[in-house]
């Protein structure tokens, strides 16, 4: 076992640099089965995430050959639907991708149903209702996703009851090779399902209105290997802007997109924070106190829920009551019982959480309950009082790309460390 420990109270100086997109790179990896042949991806984050699909893909029969740390060529031309390992991909969220992916080349799909983050109901429902507006047949049987169609895949309508990025990336998968036309609406118009359009569009694919509410896809016969390169990851650059204000620094987060991160941005400055906006780079400072805050989680363009636990710290360090209503996920709150151990006051009802601002956390030992909750420890023990040690640090591997080295050279006191089995047995 692995914990990182963290000495805090230093300012973060300097600059960092966000990875390619995690929420991007997942689709994009398993959308090149599509495809079949080789397709280059650059631009990769190299986490655990990243690892685990292309582990998979391997053991689908993909020819997968890494050209540098970020950048991969896959060549899908003789995976075999239905072979993805079922405990690889049952542990993670996105591998319900393949389902869309082998549904739309092969016409028939079956792949473990999904688990990642522990985040109270995530229910496939939309999934299944887009690709029965295909024309296939779902059903979910001991543990599998099972789809498949007598005849070839027919474009269809699809309104998403509720606005699901998987759905929409997975009915977009299954529809670019489809029959006629395909329209999603109510679709998720985030960043990632942007990136997805744009890298299917390149193979050859014929995607409209991506980003926006109404999506259609006009099915073509083949598609194209390419080289493509993966977005930034707005989530990432999102938990690096927080750690600065929240240790009273100034950091230059680079390789950004800055019109994806204008909800954080806002909610920053009306917090107390200086955000200086640069073509690809967001400098973040706090000049004076910072404020509380009202925070609403929604879909993109809104203030996204993956960056809930990290705004969370930063209404700990502010003065004044502060509240976050979290719109998308029912068990988003889990970290707050570790924030308590470092001297936090929030309360919780439902999917409200109040945060009483005391202006500053100590350091304790803490647990990393899952990849977004896990970022927020590591800011919390940046800017604690004492030193913080964090376990179960696999969730934040999952999506943060050393996250321990990339905060050391800005500045932070902050190391990975092994724990030997009898201190584990000691922490039981």
């Amino acid at each position: 076992m692995e914990k990182i420990v963290i000495n805090g109270g230093r300012p973060l100086y300097g600059s960092i640099e966000v990875s390619g997109m995690k929420n991007s790179s997942l689709p994009i990896l398993f959308g090149t089965i599509l495809v079949g042949g080789p397709c280059i991806i650059e631009n990769l984050p190299p986490i655990d995430d990243v690892f685990t699909a292309l582990s998979i893909l391997k053991s689908m029969g993909a020819q997968v050959r890494m050209l540098d740390r970020t950048t991969v060529c896959v060549d899908t031309k003789d995976i075999q639907w239905g072979s993805a390992p079922y405990d690889k991909a049952r542990n993670m969220r996105g591998s319900y991708y393949i389902a869309g992916a082998e549904l739309g080349r092969f016409g028939m799909s079956k792949i473990a149903l999904p688990g990642g983050c522990d985040l109270g109901q995530r229910p496939i429902d939309q999934h299944i209702k887009g690709f029965e507006a295909l024309g296939a047949s779902v059903n979910c049987d001991n543990g599998y996703i099972n789809a498949s169609t007598e005849a070839p895949l027919k474009g269809g309508f699809v309104f998403m009851d509720v606005v699901s990025v998987g759905a929409t990336i997975n009915t977009m998968l299954a529809s670019v090779l489809a029959d006629g036309v395909t329209t999603i609406d109510n679709a998720a118009r985030e960043p990632h399902v942007v990136d997805l359009a744009n890298f299917l569009n390149s193979c050859g694919a014929d995607i409209t209105g991506a980003g926006t509410g109404v999506i259609k896809i006009k099915g073509v016969t083949a598609l194209r290997g390419v080289t493509y390169a993966v977005l930034p990851d707005m989530i990432e650059a999102g938990t690096y802007m927080i750690a600065a204000a929240a240790t009273r620094g100034k950091l230059t987060v680079t390789n950004v997109i800055p019109k994806h991160m204008e909800a954080v941005t806002a909610k920053l400055i009306e917090m107390g924070a200086a955000v200086e906006e640069d073509d690809t780079s967001l400098t973040v400072s706090v000049p004076g106190e910072l404020n509380k805050a009202y925070v609403k989680t929604t879909p993109y363009p809104g203030f996204p829920t993956d960056m809930n636990p990290q705004i969370c710290v930063l209404m700990c360090l502010a003065q004044g009551n502060s509240v976050i209503l979290e719109g998308i996920w029912d068990s988003r709150f889990r970290y707050v019982k570790e924030l308590a151990r470092m001297g936090a006051n929030i309360t919780v009802e439902a999917k409200m959480a109040t945060v009483e601002g005391r202006g500053f956390l100590t350091g304790a030992d803490v647990q990393s309950m899952d990849l977004r909750a896990g970022a927020a420890m590591v800011i919390a023990g940046l800017a604690a009082e004492g030193t913080t040690s964090i376990s179960d640090i696999h969730h934040i591997e999952r999506g943060y790309e050393d996250i321990v080295e990339k905060l050391r050279l800005v500045g932070a006191d902050i190391c990975k460390v092994h724990v030997v089995e009898s201190e584990q047995e000691e922490l039981a």
